[in-house]
C-alpha cells in the first residue's frame, strides 16, 4: 500500500496526544439508499460475519442489500431525531464531555470520535490527528465487552490506516472494561434511580448484543465478559439469581448464536404470568436502533402481547455524569506514563526548549 501524503514532520517534534473515542456506526439518513450503502461495509467486515468469502457476498449483494434496507430503514425513521441518530449524537456528545471531564483534571489532550462503519471514519479521524501534530493515540471503543466481532474489527480499521502511513504515532487500545468497578457503578446507579422513580419488576433482564455460539468456541471472550458485566450488576443491585436474566439480541441468520434470545425469554416470562419486567442493555454505552426500536419497541410489544402486564425499559449510560466519570477513569489508567499533563503547548514547549539549549550552546 502506498504512503498516504502526510504533513511535515519535524524532527524532534514535541509529543502531543488524542484519544478516539470509537463506536459501531449508523447511516446517514434513515432512507433505503443510506442504509444499503451501511449495511454493504458493515457486512461486508470478515469480523463481523465469519462465513466463507464468496459464498457470504453472493448472499449479502444477491438477497440482503436487495430486501433489508427498506426494512431497516424504516426501523431507523422510527428512532430518528431532528439532530439525527442517536448514536451519532450520544457518541459526540460523549466525546465532548470526556474533553471536558479529562481538562478538568489538567489532561492535555484532543478527544475525537469516529464510527467503525459510515461517518466519521476512524481513518479520517487519524488522518485530522496528524494534521494536528498528534505523536500518540489512545484508542477507546464504545464496547465494555470484548469481542472480534466488534473490538477487534475497530482495531484492524486502525492497523489498516497506519499500513498508508510512514510515521505511525505511538498507538495504545483499550479492549475492554467490562469488569470496572466504576463502569458498574455507573449502570447500578443508573438502575437505582430508575427505581426509586417508578418501584421494582419481577425481573431484571439485561441484554446483550448476541453473536454466533461459534465465536465461544473458537476462543472469544465476549460470552464470559457479558456474564461477568451482569454478575457484577447484579451484586451492586443486591439481587438474587432468581430477580434477573441475561440474554443475547439481534440475532442475524439461521444459525445458533449465544442464548437465551431475548424476546423469545421475554414471551416464555409473559406466558409464565410475570407481570413488570425491566430491561436493561449493559453492553450498549449510547442509545441506538438495537435499544430504541429492538427493545423497547419490538421486544415491548412481544412481552405484552404474550400476557405481561408492565414492560419498562432503561435507558442507556448516554451522558450520564457518573457514566462519564468512569469512562475519564477508564482513559486515565490507559494514559499514564504519557505526561499528559505536561502538554499545554506543544509549541510553547517547543521554543522553550531551543531557547534552552541555545542559552546552554551560549554558556
Amino acid at each position: 500500500m502506498p504512503f498516504s501524503p502526510e504533513p511535515t514532520y519535524a524532527h524532534g517534534q514535541t509529543p502531543r496526544t488524542a484519544v478516539l473515542l470509537c463506536n459501531l456506526g449508523t447511516p446517514d439518513e434513515p432512507t433505503p439508499k443510506a442504509v444499503r450503502r451501511y449495511l454493504a461495509e458493515f457486512l461486508s467486515d470478515q469480523r463481523v460475519v465469519e462465513i466463507p468469502r464468496l459464498l457470504w457476498l453472493l448472499i449479502l449483494h444477491g438477497i440482503i442489500l436487495r430486501f433489508r434496507p427498506a426494512k431497516s430503514a424504516a426501523k431507523y425513521a422510527s428512532i430518528w431525531t431532528p439532530e439525527g441518530s442517536p448514536l451519532k449524537i450520544w457518541t459526540e456528545k460523549q466525546a465532548k464531555l470526556l474533553q471536558g471531564w479529562l481538562g478538568q483534571r489538567n489532561h492535555h489532550v484532543k478527544v475525537r470520535w469516529a464510527m467503525r462503519y459510515g461517518s466519521t471514519s476512524i481513518a479520517s479521524q487519524l488522518d485530522a490527528m496528524k494534521a494536528e501534530g498528534v505523536t500518540r493515540v489512545l484508542v477507546v471503543t464504545a464496547y465494555p465487552q470484548y469481542s472480534a466481532t466488534t473490538t477487534a474489527s475497530v482495531f484492524d480499521a486502525v492497523y489498516q490506516w497506519a499500513q498508508g502511513c510512514r510515521a505511525i504515532p505511538e498507538l495504545r487500545f483499550v479492549n475492554h472494561y467490562h469488569d470496572h468497578p466504576d463502569y458498574i457503578a455507573a449502570l447500578a446507579a443508573s438502575v437505582e434511580r430508575y427505581w426509586k422513580r417508578n418501584g421494582k419488576p419481577d425481573k431484571l433482564v439485561m441484554s446483550f448484543h448476541g453473536v454466533p455460539e461459534r465465536t465461544l468456541h473458537l476462543g472469544d471472550p465476549y460470552h464470559c465478559e457479558c456474564f461477568k458485566t451482569a454478575r457484577l450488576l447484579s451484586n451492586k443491585l443486591g439481587l438474587t439469581k432468581a430477580q434477573y436474566q441475561v440474554t443475547f439480541q439481534s440475532r442475524l441468520g439461521r444459525a445458533k448464536w449465544l442464548e437465551p434470545y431475548t424476546e423469545p425469554t421475554l414471551i416464555a416470562m409473559g406466558k409464565a404470568g410475570v407481570k413488570r419486567v425491566d430491561v436493561l442493555c449493559p453492553g450498549f454505552t449510547s442509545d441506538c436502533l438495537e435499544t430504541l426500536e429492538e427493545i423497547n419497541m419490538e421486544a415491548r410489544e412481544a412481552f405484552l402481547h404474550a400476557g405481561g402486564k408492565e414492560f419498562h425499559y432503561i435507558a442507556c449510560l448516554n451522558d450520564d455524569p457518573e457514566w462519564i466519570t468512569a469512562l475519564c477513569n477508564v482513559t486515565q489508567q490507559h494514559l499514564l506514563g504519557w505526561n499528559t499533563l505536561d502538554e499545554v503547548n506543544p509549541q510553547a514547549l517547543a521554543a522553550s526548549r531551543d531557547a534552552a539549549l541555545a542559552q546552554g550552546a551560549t554558556n
